[in-house]
């Protein structure tokens, strides 16, 4: 008896000719997907030199790598910023934030994450960048390079982040102060002669007049008294897999529809408990700036 039949064969080939068409089909851009290899902050302590660093204004945005091609998100996610939007941006990779403004991060995730882009949302929307990602150089001269580059592009959509020395403990904390009196989230620290690496490092400091972290949803807990038949608390997961619970910060609309099990939010807090766990913690915000991913 013959090993192979006519009719396998034929079989074969056929099953080999839809794989290899389905892997045609792939969208490359997403087989190809990974999280950007970006700097990541510290938060601001005691003890730090500030000498060795430029402060900036912290933007209540959402952080975007742009590759030279395309805008990429934390998580490893394309934009659908219109072409017009990124037409004159060098072709070069730039680190910065999508931003239209301060308070307006809602409003901001909402117009980035969509599939579709709609181009009057979009241009209230700038690409504020911060760095220029060139692994061998140190920042004050990245920067300098960023400070000719936004220049020379003449894009109204390419905005540079103003980095300034900082002299003291004390004028840190004005400018705090002052910052977010007029609107703004916090302040950013950036170490000059820093070299560009993924990760968290005191390279890059976040100063606010707050704590905040960021934890998973895995629960609702039943309001009681005038929150009968809304959401009372949310059961939240930490990274290293802690549980504990959010029942602050909720307006009643928040309650009557809370954030979904498996979102990320955003919490404040001050300090931490002997466990380890934040302490008054109080829910901030929904996390939600990742593209909306493309249907099957």
């Amino acid at each position: 008896m013959p090993l192979f039949t006519t009719g396998s064969v034929r079989a074969t080939a056929l099953t080999l000719c839809l794989l290899f068409l389905s892997l045609l089909a792939i969208d490359p851009i997403q087989a190809n997907a990974r999280p950007p290899a970006i700097p990541l902050a510290n938060v601001y302590h005691s003890g730090v030199n500030l000498e060795e660093y430029w402060v900036s204004e912290k933007l209540d945005g959402v952080r975007a790598y742009w590759d030279g091609e395309q805008l990429w998100s934390r998580g490893g996610h394309v934009y659908a910023a219109p072409d017009w939007f990124t037409a004159q941006f060098p072709r070069q990779p730039l680190d910065g934030e999508l931003w239209s403004g301060r308070g307006r991060f809602a409003e901001l995730s909402g117009v980035v994450r969509k599939v579709q882009p709609v181009d009057r949302e979009w241009r209230q929307v700038r690409f504020h960048v911060f760095d220029l990602p060139q692994p061998e150089t140190v920042f004050e001269q990245r920067y300098r390079q960023l400070e000719q580059l936004v220049a020379a592009s003449g894009s109204e959509y390419l905005e540079l982040v103003e980095q300034r020395p900082v002299a003291s403990h004390d004028e840190l904390k004005a400018q705090l102060e002052a910052m977010v009196s007029a609107g703004a989230e916090g302040l950013m620290l950036k170490r000059r002669n820093s070299l560009y690496r993924a990760g968290r490092s005191d390279d890059l400091l976040k100063v606010k007049t707050h704590e905040d972290a960021e934890a998973r949803v895995v629960g609702h807990v039943p309001g009681k008294g005038k929150y009968e038949g809304l959401m009372g608390a949310l059961k939240v997961e930490l990274a290293d897999g802690r549980r504990f619970r959010i029942g602050t910060g909720f307006t009643d609309a928040d309650r009557g529809n809370p954030p979904a099990i498996g979102s990320m939010i955003t919490f404040r807090y001050r300090g931490l408990t002997a466990t380890g766990l934040p302490r008054f913690a109080s829910f901030l915000r929904v996390r939600n700036d990742e593209p909306v991913p493309k249907a099957d």
